[in-house]
């Protein structure tokens, strides 16, 4: 749910909005993204310039510009990752768990069509194989053509990009195993591409099934604010601790830290062994709404962020 417009505004002062005709002196053209977060809520900021817009056969699309975050990829109206701050959920979605394997050598990566999750799973030494499997090709390939900051990643001979469903890709390898598996997928929202990738029965018959002897299954679960975490992070939570042996990371700051010297290519920007065990600790109303949790997530009884995908249009 966003929406591009182009106001004049003037350099110090009120915005006000205007027709396509030249602003007058000591005005200036602008023109700005905004996204609905929730219902009475909207954020918006100021584009550079639009890169690409399109609807692709399961949803649509947008690479802007930004002022204040770079490149802003945004898929079904809603803000996915931006150039400025990407590093800082790709860098926590996938370090922990491959340092927290013993040895990870093979990876399926659920989505991240962006490249920026193989990036860093391409950073650890170990890693010999990696495969990303995105729905969208269209997505895939206009990140490869836009966001240069993954062109190594996309080149490296270890990767291996599949366009396919992320269930199916992964029942028609039935021989092979992963020693993690990453999901980096869009937000389930009503009528969106990936909301069945959340559900109990995936976990428990596609995904679990592909894991070797002491792998590791992670995936991002939506927003975990005050309020917007009731609405899919804490039953998808409480799903897979229904289909997985819950096992808390309890490495050391020093051990994390070393671990990162020891088997991850150059220095990451955000994550260290500190730093993990700050972002790790959630605040009380997180922690008693994740106790309190009943609800399993099923096709049939699925939970939604607000907005709406392609296909609720």
């Amino acid at each position: 749910m966003g929406e591009i417009s182009c106001s004049t505004e003037p350099i110090n002062g009120v915005l006000s909005r205007s027709s396509s005709s030249p602003p007058p002196s000591g005005y200036r053209k602008s023109c700005w993204y905004e996204e609905e977060i929730e219902e009475n809520l909207r954020w918006c900021f100021a584009l550079n310039s639009i890169l690409h817009t399109g609807s692709t056969q399961y949803q649509e699309i947008a690479l802007f510009d930004t002022k204040p975050f770079g490149k802003a990829l945004v898929i079904d109206g809603k803000l996915q990752s931006a150039e400025v701050d990407e590093f800082v959920y790709h860098e926590c979605l996938v370090h922990p768990p491959l340092l927290n394997h013993p040895n990870p050598k093979a990876v399926f990566i659920m989505g991240g069509g962006e490249g920026s999750t193989a990036r860093e799973i391409l950073k650890h030494t170990t890693v010999d194989k990696v495969v990303m499997c995105d729905i969208d090709e269209e997505v895939v390939e206009f990140c490869k053509e836009y966001l240069v900051v993954n062109t190594e990643a996309f080149n490296d001979p270890r990767l291996d990009v599949i366009i396919n469903d992320a269930r199916a890709e992964l029942e028609k390898r039935k021989e092979e195993k992963f020693d993690v598996i990453v999901g980096d997928l869009a937000d389930p929202i009503e009528g969106g591409p990936c909301y069945k990738l959340y559900t109990k029965s995936f976990y428990e018959s596609t995904v679990k099934p592909r894991l070797s002897q002491g792998g590791i299954f992670v995936t991002q679960a939506g927003p975990a604010g005050i309020f917007s975490h009731a609405e899919v992070y804490t039953c998808i939570y409480n799903t897979l601790r229904q289909v997985f042996k819950y096992s808390p990371l309890e490495i050391s700051c020093e051990e994390m830290d070393l671990r990162i010297k020891q088997r991850v290519e150059g220095e990451n920007k955000y994550l260290d062994g500190t730093t993990f065990s700050s972002v790790s600790t959630l605040n009380k109303v997180v922690r008693n709404s994740l106790f309190n949790e009943t609800h399993v997530y099923t096709e049939g009884a699925a939970r939604f962020i607000y907005g709406h995908g392609k296909n609720e249009l």
